[in-house]
């Protein structure tokens, strides 16, 4: 692409730059033209056709397409609608993708870059900054990222598989562990282990103790009978 502007700097946008057609051989042009039956003068014939596309292509401008090969926007439309446009009608489709395609990467060079702007004070240019719009950035981001920042995300709508969902879920789980974690080390958990495993033990002891008291029972009565 060759750049029109005297400002190198701003030469990002689409609208700063030509594309050269594509080459003859480009598959662009490979479509099958809208057939004429009995072609007239003024007919937009199969080469007229490829020559539209080709600058659409070039331009993103469907007016001036239709200007470079003479015809008019009435023309190129009724072509378009007519029979056996279907090759045609898809051409048109993806020329204007490639201008599309051409503008959104200048909007995403100029997102990240910034443009560069003359500092005008006292009616003289006193240097150049770097600016950047954000509504612009924020654009990109909806478009690219939409769970992250589209307006799904912006509704406040969370829900599990939403980004924000997940990673809030994420961190509350981890300061839950914390806590049980940090509640298990604590010195009143540990005093009440400790009560609880000296109770458990005294039971046990008071048990062991009746056992054995009643075994040692039970043999000297059975040694009195006989």
């Amino acid at each position: 692409m060759t750049n029109l502007r005297a400002t190198p700097r701003q030469a990002t946008s689409a609208v700063a730059h030509t594309a050269a057609p594509p080459s003859p051989d480009d598959p662009l042009l490979t479509f099958d033209p809208v057939p004429h039956v009995a072609p007239r003068s003024n007919s937009i014939t199969p080469d007229l056709q490829r020559a539209f596309i080709a600058h659409l292509a070039a331009t993103g401008i469907v007016a001036e397409a239709a200007r470079h090969i003479g015809k008019s926007l009435e023309a190129i439309y009724k072509l378009r609608s007519r029979p056996g446009s279907q090759g045609f009608r898809a051409a048109w489709e993806a020329a204007v993708d490639r201008g599309v395609a051409r503008l959104e990467a200048g909007a995403l060079a100029r997102a990240i870059e910034g443009e560069e702007r003359l500092v005008i004070a006292g009616g003289e240019v006193v240097g150049t900054e770097i600016r950047h719009k954000d509504a612009l950035t924020m654009f990109f981001l909806r478009s690219r990222l939409p769970q992250r920042y589209g307006a799904h995300a912006a509704s406040g709508a969370l829900e599990p598989g939403h980004p924000a969902y997940d990673a809030l879920a994420a961190r509350l789980r981890a300061e839950w562990e914390d806590e049980q974690r940090a509640e298990r080390m604590s010195e009143e958990n540990r005093e009440a282990n400790r009560a609880f495993f000296a109770g458990l033990k005294a039971r046990w002891r008071s048990e062991w103790e009746a056992e054995r008291e009643a075994a040692a029972s039970g043999g000297n009565g059975q040694a009195g009978r006989i």
